[in-house]
């Protein structure tokens, strides 16, 4: 029997080493802008309509509409990329995460089920060397849906034939409660709670 084992990216493969706000902050600075927070409700509600909206680049439609309300002369395009090299920058990859996925790798379906713009999630597994170990990366932008929606898991199922789908996640609506609508056996990693890696051991 195969079983496709599916990670969700961001904060389960890789973890912020800081707090986001900082990561979104010191892009701001870098382009002039001091973010208060009346400035981070625009660039945070402009991307969350975007991002809910599918459109192509909701990084970029934040920085606009910060822009356009602090009535500064930047260009929303250089910031999206300023943020996007922050974002890779301030994440990392546990020494047991990464030690632990080269070995299942050896005799299991692996993948990544993660919510986002697919070029800018496998551009951050390319930045920490994971995109190899994985079979097959499904980005919610390219399946036309976010998780906890079918259409990423089903997209995945698609892309990858298996017996059994295992979906290992931190957010609990999306990852957990998701994947066991779409069929996946579902394990919600919580940093602080049972060591995952041991978990996927025993669960094969």
């Amino acid at each position: 029997m195969t079983t496709a084992l599916c990670f969700d990216l961001d904060g389960t493969l890789v973890h912020y080493t800081r707090p986001y706000g900082e990561v979104v902050e010191s892009t701001f600075a870098a382009h002039g802008i001091a973010l208060d927070d009346g400035l981070e409700a625009v660039g945070r509600s402009a991307y969350q309509r975007a991002f809910d909206a599918l459109e192509p680049d909701p990084h970029r439609t934040a920085m606009a509409a910060v822009v356009a309300e602090a009535g500064v002369d930047a260009d929303p395009d250089a910031m999206a990329e300023t943020l996007r090299e922050n974002d890779y920058a301030a994440t990392e990859v546990p020494d047991a995460a990464r030690s632990s996925l080269e070995g299942l790798a050896e005799d299991n379906e692996l993948a990544v089920i993660t919510n986002g713009v697919r070029e800018w999630q496998v551009g951050k597994l390319d930045h920490h060397d994971l995109t190899d170990l994985f079979d097959v990366v499904v980005a919610s932008y390219e399946a036309g849906a976010h998780k906890p929606d079918a259409a990423p898991f089903d997209l995945l199922r698609e892309r990858l034939p298996a017996d059994e789908y295992v979906m290992v996640g931190d957010e609990y609506e999306a990852d957990v409660e998701g994947g066991r609508a779409a069929g996946f056996v579902p394990i919600h990693y919580e940093a602080e709670g049972p060591d995952l890696w041991a978990t996927i051991g025993a669960l094969l």
